[in-house]
């Protein structure tokens, strides 16, 4: 991936009801608190929950934190969002997958979300069939993974651009 700015991110998901909803929430929240602002926005890679609110369990777990979720509703990925974010960001490896196959001519905005955040090529587990315990490690993992994106967002915005590919950014 080029280094350049980076103005607007998707979060996916499988169904945009459990992690990329939260994610998408979480995100926000991390950002205003840093005082940026950017185009955030969650879809998913199949269409069975287009129109519906997020889970429950997300919605719940992220008013425990302070953040509400509840006005977001599902969404599946367009081929216009790979040109209108800068940056899609899967929750797991098989939404990674989905997109780079839906995509393949924008590859590079295609990045797994804890490997692209703070390193670690890991899975953002689907919560959807466990219980709260589970969303709230969901919860946990996000959140840590925004702050480290926004910390990552704000040393790559003082960079002077370049269009040199970066294996590190």
């Amino acid at each position: 991936m080029s280094i350049k700015p980076i103005n607007s991110i998707l979060f996916v998901c499988l169904g945009n009801i459990c992690r990329s909803p939260l994610a998408e929430g979480v995100f926000r929240t991390v950002l205003a608190e840093r005082g940026r602002d950017m185009l955030l926005d969650s879809a998913a890679t199949s269409g069975w929950e287009v129109g519906s609110a997020p889970d429950p369990r997300s919605i719940a777990i992220a008013l425990h934190h302070g953040i509400d979720i509840s006005g977001q509703r599902a969404r599946k990925v367009t081929p216009q969002d790979f040109s209108r974010f800068d940056l899609i960001l899967g929750m797991d490896r098989s939404n990674v997958a989905d997109l780079k196959a839906l995509g393949p001519a924008e590859r590079d905005r295609v990045q797994l979300f804890l490997e692209f955040a703070h390193g670690q090529a890991r899975d953002v587990p689907d919560p959807y069939y466990d219980g709260p315990e589970a969303f709230a490690e969901v919860y946990r993992m996000i959140r840590e993974a925004s702050e480290a994106l926004a910390t990552r967002l704000a040393a790559r915005a003082s960079l002077p651009d370049s269009d040199q590919a970066s294996s590190t950014m």
